[in-house]
């Protein structure tokens, strides 16, 4: 059965925030949080076979960029190239996640009950391709990071991926895997599309997002921050420390690469995460960050509209009262506790490029 839109108004925005598929993905988005937290990426870093998998096909996909050169045009964005790219993307897909993932990780029947093994295959392969960008704007925004992270969570569902189970403190843990090992890898890989290929950002606010493509690094790049002892929220702006902690830190990565792809004043071409500088602690920025997502990202429905639906993740409605992280296989013993919020202290901001003070509701979008 192939992926289904589901949501078709903004009315379905609020069907679609009790459902089964969004209450999955915020689950994995809190749980490799929580097992990143306070906790820097490193070469030596264990990892499972599926893991590594993973990054091989993210690898496959960056050298397969080669085959398809930019050709010359009169437009500033989006080169046509990227379409043929897409185009071969698009039809390996399948093949390619059952090859690289499932057979490589010894997986070849279905381990969901009433779904066959190539329905499992043709959902994986779904969310893979919408990861990816839309070959028709050729854009790539904060829907394609959602369609990996539903990509991710599918692979725990069908098996690929595990959560740590008691006793196995030695063994890899695909959550940290995730977050420490296969982001940096699929960022390496949207990051070339959008630099080769001139990709224009999908739905961007301009100034007032907190970045043009990307959201979730940000989530948990201020967890892997968490009691650091050097690098608090205002150290965001700072270009060294962002080129020196960038193979490290998620968030900084993030921070190196619009330095690399923006000109100009920090606080102007950036003034919602310069805001961030005004919290105190990350835990604070990480449990905003949060909130913000749910509201700017999960909640709108310019970005979710396109969102898929197929049989592992459903627009059924979540039973009980609340999307607890318990709900999530091997949740219990894989989150750590994260430290108590703290309060914003208020404070001023520099002019912005029409002379008048930039100000910033990023206390309000961050839902603190």
């Amino acid at each position: 059965m192939p992926l289904e839109k589901r949501i078709n108004s903004p009315q379905d925005v609020r069907a679609w925030t009790v459902s089964k598929a969004y209450h999955d993905i915020i689950n994995l988005i809190q749980l490799v949080s929580k097992c990143i937290a306070s906790r820097p990426i490193k070469p030596d870093i264990p990892t499972s076979t599926a893991v590594s998998c993973i990054c091989e096909l993210l690898s496959h996909m960056n050298k397969k960029i080669d085959s398809f050169p930019c050709e010359e045009q009169p437009q500033r964005f989006g080169n046509k190239s990227y379409r043929l790219w897409f185009q071969w993307m698009s039809e390996n897909a399948k093949e390619l996640c059952r090859s690289m993932l499932f057979e490589k990780c010894g997986i070849t029947t279905s381990v969901v009950e009433g779904v066959s093994f190539e329905e499992i295959l043709e959902e994986v392969a779904g969310y893979f391709t919408e990861s990816f960008g839309n070959s028709t704007r050729i854009d790539y925004g904060t829907g394609h990071e959602l369609a990996f992270i539903a990509f991710l969570a599918c692979l725990f569902k069908s098996g690929v991926l595990h959560a740590p189970g008691p006793g196995n403190s030695g063994a890899p843990n695909d959550y940290v895997g995730i977050g420490l090992v296969i982001t940096p890898s699929y960022l390496q890989l949207v990051r070339r599309l959008q630099i080769y290929y001139r990709m224009e950002p999908a739905g961007s606010h301009g100034v007032w997002c907190l970045d043009d493509f990307q959201f979730v690094p940000f989530i948990w790049g201020s967890s892997q921050l968490i009691g650091h002892g050097q690098y608090g929220p205002s150290s965001i702006p700072e270009r060294h420390t962002a080129e020196e902690e960038k193979d490290r830190y998620l968030l900084f990565s993030c921070i190196d690469y619009i330095y690399q792809v923006k000109t100009g004043p920090f606080e102007e071409h950036s003034n919602t995460l310069y805001g961030i500088t005004q919290v105190p602690y990350w835990e604070k920025v990480h449990s905003g960050l949060i909130k913000m997502y749910k509201g700017e990202v999960l909640g709108k429905f310019p970005v979710v509209q396109h969102f898929l639906f197929g049989q592992l993740l459903t627009m059924d409605r979540i039973s009980g009262p609340s999307l607890s992280l318990g709900d999530f296989p091997g949740a219990a013993g894989a989150a750590a506790r994260m430290a108590p919020p703290s309060i914003i202290p208020s404070r001023s901001v520099p002019a912005g490029p029409t002379g008048q003070p930039v100000t910033t509701n990023m206390g309000t979008s961050l839902g603190i």
